[in-house]
């Protein structure tokens, strides 16, 4: 019951459909248990001659038998059996026809239901990753969200929504069906209901071993596609260190382990289905014996009639019984992978928005930090770092790498908050912003080009709307993008590839600073944006950078010590710690961390 309601859950929301396809199915079982009900009267009026003639009763819920019986005996009196037989194949035509016709619309209602709720769950769950914090990506493999986003919800598509009609009409089905058994024989219904429970004791228990698998291999399936996304990402090295043995041979255990889950999983699925119709004949084959011998005894309890109208009626609740069964056991693999992604969906955004957030549409003054300290998974990242950045100037980050220059980047457009200390910008905690109008504020220039398989066109313009061409242009010609962008095949209406890999390192660089610079940004953020390029593109990058900065506050990551010199203050950052500041020339004449990494690479470039 607890899973039913889950699902109904989802429903909520389209409630009209959900009580539509329900009201249309209680008619179609109505009408189609009118149509098996006609049989008791026929049999009594045909073969129980001395009821032909009969006093017309009261019409009433509590006498509708004795109703049914005058209307065919007055028919057979008046008009003979021939014509009795006519109108109930007449009457059993038109049930049958209203049956179906309401078993459609049933059918019509339930698969705009079925498809919207799948597709609420893909944007519940597509709109929560890009809400997450980075830390959770850290935390989750790739191919894991992927599979969750695809395979999972293509199971909860497949096993939950192809079974959400069983779900709503088999149950109804058994119920109104037990009701008409009730007033038929209480006595036989009362013994059906003493044997029941032992089938569905049997049921759940293989339910819930197959929502134990599937969990199991569903979790299997999203370390396959884990390794699959690592192979494509990895493949050069893969060749280049001739590894293909090793990573077929793993494969081929995640491939094989998985197999034996599903092979399991299915088997007990397979199971449900025989072992409900089995349970469901063995009660059948009980009715008979003693309904029987109710009958032959004819001691008024039940007549012969009424004994095959109650065993033609309950025959009928095998095939819901049944169908209910299976689409149980199915749900069962479903909710499995259900669980999955509302593990993501139900997932703490760390990073949330204060009520009442405060607009900023500029930075007026200064960004600081104060007092600010950050740990990762239990390690600490910074310490006490004190910093302040004064509008329109530069400031460098440098220090080895781990040393907290990206993480402390981090802190300015909320990518993390720091858990002791806080951010402030022009004298106000970054946390009571609206975090979107703060990341607008700022433009990001990583070290690796994150670009989208699109034009070069849109990539400049991404996340903005209605960007003239004249403004992407101009965007382009500070990053110095313009003029190989004229170079390609369809100028700015070029399509780029996967990650941009159409492009040179260098052209993709320059494209990340016509993106940043496109949205005009107060604050330009580069995080080692050269450091990955050969000397030639990273002439032409800085030469774009160093327009992009104009003006701007900027805050630079250093990975070579000879682009930063001009800044106006440098900061160098050991093992979480603000260790010296100062512009180069001061630090240069100090003995320190500084000097050290300036004396090294001037060696290695020597």
């Amino acid at each position: 019951m607890k899973d039913f309601i889950k699902i109904l859950r989802f429903a909520q929301p389209y409630k009209s459909l959900a009580v539509s396809n329900v009201l249309f199915n209680i008619i179609s079982i109505i009408t189609g248990l009118f149509s098996v009900a006609l049989v008791i009267p026929l049999l009594n009026v045909l073969f129980d001659q001395k009821n032909q003639e009969m006093l017309k009763p009261e019409f009433s819920l509590r006498n509708i038998k004795e109703s049914f019986n005058y209307i065919f005996s007055d028919i057979i009196h008046t008009n003979g059996p021939q014509m009795a037989l006519l109108f109930i194949i007449g009457a059993v035509m038109i049930s049958i026809l209203f049956k179906n016709l309401f078993r459609y619309l049933g059918l019509y209602v339930m698969v705009s239901l079925r498809n919207y709720i799948i597709r609420d769950l893909r944007e519940k769950m597509y709109n929560r990753i890009l809400v997450l914090p980075l830390s959770y990506f850290s935390s989750e493999r790739k191919g894991d969200l992927i599979s969750r986003m695809s395979s999972d919800i293509q199971d909860v598509e497949v096993s939950i929504m192809s079974s959400l009609e069983a779900l709503f009409k088999e149950p109804l089905t058994i119920l109104i069906t037990v009701m008409v058994l009730v007033w038929m024989s209480p006595f036989l219904t009362l013994l059906v209901f003493f044997t029941l429970p032992v089938g569905a004791l049997v049921i759940a228990w293989i339910s819930k071993l197959i929502k134990k698998q599937s969990a199991r291999g569903q979790s299997k399936m999203g370390q396959l596609i884990a390794l699959f996304e690592e192979t494509l990402g990895g493949v050069r090295i893969i060749k280049a260190f001739s590894a293909q043995a090793f990573f077929n041979r793993k494969f081929r255990q995640e491939n094989e382990l998985f197999t034996r889950l599903n092979i399991y999983s299915n088997r007990l699925s397979d199971a449900n289905s025989p072992i409900s119709e089995v349970l469901s004949v063995v009660i059948l084959c009980m009715l008979l014996w003693i309904g029987g011998n109710m009958a032959l005894k004819n001691n008024g309890s039940i007549s012969p009639q009424e004994f095959i109208g109650f065993i033609i009626v309950f025959a009928t609740i095998i095939a819901p019984a049944k169908q209910f069964s299976l689409s149980y056991s199915r749900m069962q693999k479903g909710l499995a992978s259900l669980d999955r992604i509302e593990e993501v969906i139900n997932s703490k955004e760390i990073i949330e928005q204060v009520p009442d957030a405060l607009s900023i549409k500029q930075l007026n003054h200064e960004i600081e930090f104060r007092n600010v300290s950050f740990s990762y998974q239990g390690e600490r990242v910074l310490n006490n770092i004190n910093l302040k950045i004064e509008k329109g100037k530069t400031v460098a980050l440098v220090g080895p790498s781990g040393s907290g220059k990206s993480t402390l980047v981090d802190l300015v457009p909320r990518f993390y908050d720091p858990q002791e200390g806080e951010v402030l910008i022009d004298g106000i905690n970054i946390r009571q912003y609206v975090i979107l109008e703060l990341r607008k504020l700022m433009g990001i220039v990583t070290q690796e080009s994150i670009l989208f398989n699109d034009t070069i066109f849109n990539n400049i313009a991404f996340g903005q709307q209605s960007v003239s061409t004249g403004a992407v242009e101009k965007a382009a010609q500070i990053a110095h993008a313009h003029d190989f962008v004229l170079e390609t095949d369809n100028g700015y209406q070029t399509n780029i590839g996967d990650r941009g890999n159409k492009l040179s390192g260098g052209q993709r660089q320059r494209i990340s600073i016509a993106r940043a610079i496109l949205t005009d940004p107060d604050v330009m953020i580069m995080d080692e944006a050269t450091s990955a390029l050969d000397t030639t593109s990273e002439r032409l990058v800085q030469e774009a950078l160093s327009d992009a900065m104009k003006g701007r506050t900027t805050i630079v990551i250093a990975h070579r010590l000879s682009t930063i010199q001009n800044a106006d203050k440098i900061v160098v950052l050991e093992k979480g710690y603000i260790v010296q500041t100062g512009t180069h020339s001061e630090l240069i004449k100090q003995e320190g961390l500084y000097r050290d990494l300036h004396n090294m690479q001037k060696l290695i470039e020597s």
